[in-house]
């Protein structure tokens, strides 16, 4: 039997819900199992529509989370599409797009379902906590997933990309004389398309790296092909868009979970298992704990370690400096974690004697 106290036992807690509970204040494993059962199905329902709605919007999603990788491209004169060497590839792509906007956007709801099933058996200062942290917690994903689309990709996609453009370096190609009678074809160069082309124009976007032809008009908007081009290199890159959606994911994932070393601080500090005066004397540790991290949870490469260890350590340190400013009996109003545990004990030994 667990004993999951219903409010009236317990003086000095807030309302909670009280699903699941019986008319004894206890509740049985039957009980539990029960309640978890109506929760992970509420869980579930709850997350399908947010699914079939990002599932809906996947490929203008794909296309922005490939448009670093296309940008960076056409910098290092490389050709700006992506691969799909299956036919299943890109609709696999978009699923798994879909099933991360949906953990994302739908997480206020999972965490809610979460909430209710664990708060009948919380007391009033451990709800107080965790309504402070889950909201930090939210917008440090949404910084995660900002400073990984605007910092980071761009700056390990232009280094790898252009890396692999320099191996080899410029091809030497051998000259030799015109023979007679033969007269070159000029294509215009642009910097960008013609407004109004017609059917059989061809020019070279200088930008986009790419001869492009108009091959129709359809009610007029002009159908455009085109044929990438590349600079005088001896390794072309071009991306599978299965393995670059993967490790952008894998990425996320690794800041996501990175990004919440604030939230762990704060949260272990105000629960008295870290000290802040420990942690301060222990930096030169924790500095080589981001560097461990960083080298597992990234690609292998240093440049992914250093750009996610750096951000690590600077949260750690955030944590430390909330954990300072707000220690736990500030947050109480006054009380330590232990006076409190204390008067808790207390109300739970009279609820006990009152049965």
């Amino acid at each position: 039997m667990f004993n999951k106290r219903s409010p009236s036992q317990v003086p000095g807690r807030d309302e909670p819900s009280s699903f699941g509970v019986s008319s004894t204040g206890v509740m049985s494993f039957g009980d539990h199992l029960e309640d978890l059962r109506k929760r992970v199905f509420y869980s579930i329902i709850g997350v399908v529509p947010i699914f079939m709605i990002a599932f809906g919007f996947g490929r203008p999603l794909l296309q922005l989370l490939i448009e670093p990788a296309r940008h960076q491209l056409t910098k290092a004169g490389q050709g700006s599409q992506l691969l799909a060497t299956g036919p299943f590839e890109t609709f696999g792509a978009v699923i798994q797009i879909a099933l991360i906007i949906t953990v994302l956007l739908g997480s206020p709801w999972l965490l809610y379902q979460l909430w209710l099933f664990v708060s009948p058996g919380l007391y009033k200062h451990e709800r107080k906590i965790v309504h402070l942290l889950i909201p930090f917690s939210a917008l440090l994903t949404v910084l995660s997933v900002l400073f990984l689309y605007y910092v980071i990709l761009p700056v390990i996609l232009s280094f790898f990309i252009g890396f692999g453009a320099k191996v080899s370096g410029e091809l030497n190609v051998l000259t030799a004389p015109v023979p007679e009678g033969i007269v070159f074809t000029m294509i215009p160069v642009l910097e960008a398309d013609p407004p109004d082309p017609t059917v059989g124009m061809m020019w070279i976007n200088e930008t986009l790296h790419q001869q492009r032809v108009c091959v129709d008009v359809i009610d007029g908007k002009p159908i455009i092909s085109i044929m990438n081009l590349t600079s005088n290199i001896g390794i072309a890159q071009q991306y599978r868009i299965s393995e670059y959606i993967k490790t952008v994911l894998n990425m996320g994932l690794a800041f996501g979970i990175a990004f919440q070393t604030p939230v762990v601080v704060v949260m272990l500090g105000w629960v008295g298992i870290l000290n802040p005066k420990l942690m301060s004397r222990y930096r030169k540790h924790a500095i080589a704990v981001c560097a461990i991290v960083g080298a597992f949870m990234t690609p292998a490469d240093p440049l992914s370690m250093l750009l996610l260890a750096g951000p690590l350590y600077f949260l750690y340190e955030l944590g430390l400096f909330i954990l300072q400013v707000f220690p736990i009996e500030r947050v109480l109003g006054g009380q330590s974690m232990r006076e409190t545990q204390d008067e808790s004990a207390v109300t739970d030994e009279d609820a006990g004697e009152g049965e």
